[in-house]
């Protein structure tokens, strides 16, 4: 069989097959796509198509960095029923199109679950193992079609008493599709790097991922308000199905009042009363080890219920040399980080 790959430039054609493959990945959107372009990166997307048929899609997203640049590919390829000759035709155009614009290597994070199927599959198509994640791959994910008194009774007994505490503390939570909460959150989001020191996202790119999907309204803030201050903000991205917990942010000024357990369950209130069916609580430590630096996000996540979804780990496909000097500095960065 002779599938044919090229460009999709139809918005509504990419949307369709996108938001008909299960689990759903904002990470495949066309808002994700556009986004990108916002923050100056190019990117292409390419279709797998049987005749006139749309069968598969890859976007691809030309990453410059100071180690070099790449093609990176996240939560994709995506196919039909998982053909794994669909996905070939589309890697080997990922691969093509890298080689001509004179990228270090192809770097993708499948969708696909991590068993022996899928990490031999690209073993066999020559990758290897990317030293580093780029996107999370164990995901923590509540099936939220259950009615709210299902939900609350299915959580731990500590995070419903919680619950219940901040909104006898008279804690309020908040939502919103204001751009000017922006500025809200990203003060909130700043404060959370600075103390957990970590590298968090730029204003750039908070201000792009709002832009890009709220175009179709497909994201909004929450906030957990109490005696006047902000004390724990989410920005919550929707596409399909599903709403995911992509950036999260919260302050230390009253640490005995839990409004972040209240402001998760307003979320998944809200994400039931917009129709959807799945919440991806986003990443999660991918063991029990509780010297994990996410250990305790972890667990709070757990805490609602729910169950973990394990992806195919970060693969490359190296094309230069130079490769290999990037390989290094990622591996030393992934050390230091401890995961």
């Amino acid at each position: 069989m002779t599938f044919i790959v090229k460009e999709v430039s139809d918005k509504s054609e990419w949307e369709k097959f996108v938001l008909g493959i299960v689990p759903n990945t904002f990470l495949h959107s066309w808002s994700w796509g556009e986004m990108q372009k916002m923050l100056g990166e190019k990117i292409i997307r390419f279709g797998v198509y049987d005749g006139e048929k749309l069968r598969g899609v890859a976007l691809g997203i030309i990453v410059s960095a100071r180690r070099g640049h790449f093609l990176f590919c996240p939560h994709g390829p995506l196919v039909e029923n998982n053909e794994q000759k669909l996905i070939v035709a589309l890697l080997e155009a990922l691969k093509e199109y890298a080689v001509k614009k004179g990228l270090l290597v192809l770097r993708v994070s499948p969708l696909g679950l991590a068993n022996e199927e899928n990490n031999s599959f690209y073993k066999n198509f020559g990758m290897r193992p990317a030293p580093m994640h780029v996107h999370a791959e164990t995901m923590w994910v509540l099936d939220i079609k259950p009615t709210e008194e299902k939900l609350f009774k299915g959580m731990r007994k500590t995070t419903r008493n919680l619950i219940r505490r901040a909104e006898r503390d008279g804690v309020k939570i908040r939502l919103s599709r204001e751009k000017k909460d922006l500025d809200t959150f990203e003060k909130l989001y700043t404060e959370t790097a600075d103390r957990e020191n970590f590298v968090g996202f730029s204003r750039k790119f908070l201000n792009a991922e709002f832009e890009a999907f709220i175009a179709d309204n497909n994201v909004f803030f929450a906030f957990a308000e109490y005696q006047g201050d902000i004390i724990s903000g989410a920005l919550i991205t929707t596409y399909g199905n599903t709403g995911f917990y992509h950036q999260g942010a919260s302050t230390r000024k009253w640490p005995k009042v839990p409004g972040a357990y209240l402001l998760q369950w307003e979320i998944i209130r809200e994400l039931k009363r917009q129709g959807r069916g799945r919440y991806n609580f986003w990443g999660i430590a991918p063991s029990e080890d509780k010297k994990h630096p996410w250990a305790g996000l972890s667990l709070f996540k757990q805490g609602f219920g729910g169950y973990c979804e394990n992806y195919v780990h970060a693969q490359d496909l190296p094309l230069k040399p130079a490769y290999w000097v990037t390989w290094l500095i990622e591996e030393i960065r992934r050390r230091k980080r401890k995961y």
